[in-house]
């Protein structure tokens, strides 16, 4: 035991610069520590990237104890107990990929108090044998991570969640500390509730993420859109090679992940970047197991940087430098966009959040409500649906409108992520979305052309037609679904010949997201006039209609946070990193972040004293990779 607080203190210190190579801790992170340190229960909302796992690993190698951290996935595992023991900390897995050789020489080692960490599956952690275990190895800090999944109110409610209650009635006197990056007021209360934590501390952090930039474009042309953002970020080739490769296997440009519904989108879509030049690669929970998981350690290793993936691909990955997280397609929840789009920059570094939106994306998604709880995969859609429950049916209904009103609303988004969880934010601009960026204009005559759909719906009359039938009519298409209707002869026809087709389909969609017109929630939904749509003919709605800007390539961030560092000593950094990781079999992000990299880049530290000055080195790393970065640097 210490001797005084200030011991304390400088133990912390010491052990956030040797160990993880931080000079300081971010806001709340010394709170959490201190509540690991003194034994209270707490919760820790902190979002992806704010550094939660640091409240679980650091208070186990200041003061010596043994912790168990429930993880849902393996691969999370995996990548977490690879950064830890690269950097001198001792941390083990127990998971079923092991063999019982493995397994039985993790035991011993925990039972000798060897470990700081222990990582486990909730599965594993409830059953008699495992917690018979950690009784002997006189464990009673547990550290629950992805705590959001222990409710059914949040996003990603998973049953086994729900057992971890053992843990209290079979281990008196047991410490818990849940960690999650997404959960909004009613649902912190709920995992307070279930794993009574009612005396502990619950420390919400600052969901707000300012390094990342988040936009929301009208879905038109999704393969062309996608491969437009991708270019922003280096990740164009030729054919299938999906460009230039180092001789160490890395690929160039920067990490990008394509979130897609369901898994014949995902499929489809890298499919179609392919086509486009992209090295683009799919993922989802149908893949034999050995293919995902080749997919994954590809994508970790950096020899593939796009992937295009349903949910069940990003939990488990820790990659720290994906710089550009695109949605196909809206997803379920604020909370699930918050947690999918929050996996890019997760280095702190600038990084950039694209969802391509349409109005059909919420039937889709009401399609698969009917789908059990249990589901860790988006799912088929010509699945025969279950009995839902009504009340989590209406959960469900109310995170999906919530969803929607961010995509279709024209307010700063980080605001609008900062008050869905509970927290203001300032009135100014965020000088990070695209609505403060001003990329987003207003139409001028927005009335008239509002006028001009909403007469155009009427005109046509029954039966009805969905949305690509309207725009035909509205730009003069001469295919022949619009002149053997007769839908030439109207007058609207060629209303908006001048406007370019995917904009008035934009249009058109905005219209429905604004209630100016009506579209059935069917399997294939068609369009009909409602009382709004006389208003708006009338003149007595008023409507605002957005059009998209032509964007810069990156923000003013991204380029501040390059200054003063030497790219192509970058690059050569980032080859070194890669051959590194290869031979130790781990990810590069588990050598150096790119942080770190871009420090080394900047700073050209000329010793292994030096190295230390730099982001993310501690003594461990200084010592282990010193010889192999240090020439590279001089020579630069």
């Amino acid at each position: 035991m210490d001797s005084g607080p200030t011991d304390r203190d400088a133990l912390i210190r010491e052990t956030l610069e040797s160990i993880f190579g931080h000079r300081s801790l971010r806001p709340l992170q010394d709170e959490a520590i201190r509540a690991g340190l003194d034994r209270r229960d707490s919760l820790v909302v902190l979002p992806t990237g704010g550094g939660k796992s640091l409240c679980y690993q650091l208070p186990p190698a200041v003061d010596g104890s043994t912790w168990v951290v429930v993880s849902p996935l393996i691969a999370l595992m995996k990548d977490q107990v690879d950064g830890l023991v690269t950097s001198g900390y001792p941390a083990a897995a127990l998971h079923s990929l092991m063999d019982a050789d493995a397994q039985r020489q993790v035991e011993l080692d925990f039972l000798a108090g060897d470990l700081r960490l222990l990582f486990v599956a909730p599965e594993r952690l409830v059953t008699p044998r495992f917690l018979a275990i950690a009784r002997e190895a006189g464990v009673v800090s547990f550290a629950i991570d992805e705590a959001h999944c222990i409710s059914q109110w949040g996003h990603d409610f998973r049953p086994e969640y729900r057992r971890l209650t053992e843990i209290r009635r079979q281990i008196p006197g047991a410490v818990l500390h849940a960690f999650t990056a997404t959960a909004t007021p009613r649902v912190r209360a709920d995992i307070v509730a279930q794993l009574g934590l009612g005396g502990g501390d619950v420390l919400v952090g600052d969901f707000d993420r300012p390094n990342l930039t988040y936009r929301v474009v009208a879905r038109t042309g999704l393969a062309d859109q996608i491969t437009e953002v991708l270019a922003r970020h280096g990740c164009t080739g030729n054919g299938a090679s999906g460009g230039a490769r180092s001789g160490n296997g890395s690929v160039s440009g920067e990490g990008a992940i394509v979130y897609c519904l369901s898994r014949k989108d995902c499929e489809k879509t890298a499919e179609a970047l392919g086509a486009r030049g992209i090295d683009a690669d799919y993922y989802h929970a149908g893949l034999d197991p050995n293919r995902r998981r080749s997919v994954q350690e590809r994508f970790s290793g950096e020899r593939l940087n796009v992937v295009c993936a349903t949910v069940a691909f990003g939990m488990g990955i820790d990659r720290s430098n994906v710089r550009c997280v695109i949605h196909a397609c809206m997803p379920a929840s604020v909370e699930a966009y918050q947690q999918e789009a929050g996996r890019a920059g997760r280095d702190g570094l600038p990084a950039e959040c694209v969802l391509f939106y349409a109005p059909a994306d919420a039937q889709r998604w009401r399609r698969f409500f009917a789908r059990p709880a249990t589901a860790a995969d988006p799912w088929e859609e010509d699945d025969p649906p279950p009995e839902p429950e009504a009340a989590l049916v209406e959960a469900k209904e109310s995170l999906l409108r919530d969803m929607q009103r961010y995509a279709s609303g024209v307010e700063c988004r980080h605001r609008f992520l900062s008050e869905y969880f509970g927290q203001r934010r300032s009135e100014g601009s965020c000088n990070a979305c695209d609505v403060c960026l001003g990329e987003l204009d207003t139409v001028a005559d927005s009335d008239d052309i509002a006028k001009k759909i909403c007469s155009c719906l009427v005109r046509i009359g029954e039966p009805r037609y969905g949305v690509g039938h309207l725009v035909d009519v509205l730009t003069g298409s001469e295919k022949e679904t619009v002149w053997r209707r007769g839908h030439d002869r109207l007058s609207t026809f060629a209303l908006l010949k001048d406007t370019p087709m995917r904009t008035v389909q934009a249009f058109v969609h905005q219209l429905i997201d604004q209630g100016a017109i009506g579209r059935t929630g069917d399997e294939y939904p068609v369009l009909y006039p409602t009382r709004a749509t006389a208003e708006v003919l009338k003149g007595q709605r008023p409507v605002r209609l957005i059009e998209t800007k032509r964007r810069s390539t990156r923000t003013k961030a991204d380029a501040a946070s390059w200054e003063g560092v030497d790219r192509e000593l970058f690059d050569r950094l980032r080859a070194v990193r890669t051959a590194l990781a290869t031979e130790r079999q781990v990810p590069p992000y588990v050598i150096f972040s790119d942080a770190t990299l871009r420090d080394l880049a900047r700073l050209r530290p000329a010793t292994r004293q030096d190295m230390l000055a730099c982001h993310g080195v501690g003594k461990k790393k200084a010592e282990d990779f010193a010889d192999h970065f240090l020439p590279v640097i001089a020579g630069g």
